[in-house]
């Protein structure tokens, strides 16, 4: 296993801490929902960005619901300030509730009409490669988005083109927006679907940092894909593996129970 890792800033538990809090706190004072999805992604955002993603590397958020994280991982890199965050979602902002096609750093396309982003990730990738570039691209999609045939149509692109400086991120909360992803349009065991393309698959605990670094510092011969097996809403007791938090903001009460909760630990 190559050591990839451009180590610029490991991060350390009370950095993933202060990023949940402020995640928190940014939607609490917008009244915006999504915050499932947003903890349930949130520490490989943070992994990747903080130490594997270079100047000149690419991560694309196909799940664009979950921008809030998006945001929160750029406001630990310094990219973005507290005022920027306290205009999420408001009138005039560059912080909408998908990211935007301009305006932000490390953010290069809109995205969040679902089974988009990996297309992109994989033109970008062959692009890096016509250019003799060893650049990565890494792209985050959401489980549900599997059910999408462009998503199926970009992978099978990937791995016909031997895309070995593409990597994608599955957030595997197995939750959607109208129910459990068995139940909407069952694509599981996802592993078990994707075992035949020819690609390098791996399934880690999406809230091990240790295990996330390991796997992101892999690079083979061909397009790398890795299974986050996560928790929506993770560290929040009365949201963990929740669907209606897909949905739902805070309210006062709800959101000092979710800080203390993530203070206490």
């Amino acid at each position: 296993m190559n050591t990839q890792s451009k180590a610029r800033n490991r991060l350390n538990d009370a950095d993933f801490r202060r990023a949940r809090l402020r995640l928190l706190k940014m939607h609490y004072e917008s009244g915006v929902g999504h915050i499932g999805g947003n903890l349930s992604v949130l520490d490989a955002l943070l992994v990747s960005f903080h130490e594997f993603v270079g100047p000149l590397d690419r991560l694309i958020l196909s799940k664009g619901h979950s921008a809030g994280a998006l945001y929160i991982a750029l406001w630990s890199l310094g990219l973005l300030t507290d005022d920027d965050l306290e205009t999420y979602h408001r009138d005039d902002t560059l912080l909408a509730a998908h990211p935007p096609a301009a305006g932000l750093p490390k953010i290069d396309f809109a995205t969040g009409s679902l089974g988009h982003g990996l297309s992109l990730a994989a033109g970008t990738a062959l692009g890096f490669r016509l250019k003799s570039s060893d650049d990565r691209v890494f792209c985050v999609t959401s489980d549900g988005e599997w059910q999408e045939g462009s998503t199926w149509e970009a992978f099978i692109f990937a791995c016909h083109h031997k895309l070995a400086n593409l990597t994608v991120l599955v957030d595997h909360n197995g939750l959607q927006g109208f129910g459990t992803t068995n139940d909407v349009a069952s694509m599981n065991p996802l592993p078990a679907r994707i075992a035949g393309f020819d690609a390098d698959v791996h399934i880690v605990d999406g809230h091990d940092p240790e295990a996330i670094r390991e796997v992101l510092d892999h690079r083979g011969d061909r397009p790398h894909l890795v299974i986050l097996e996560t928790v929506k809403g993770k560290g929040v007791s009365f949201m963990e593996d929740r669907m209606s938090w897909h949905y739902l903001p805070l309210n006062e009460a709800l959101y000092a129970q979710a800080v203390q909760e993530l203070t206490a630990e």
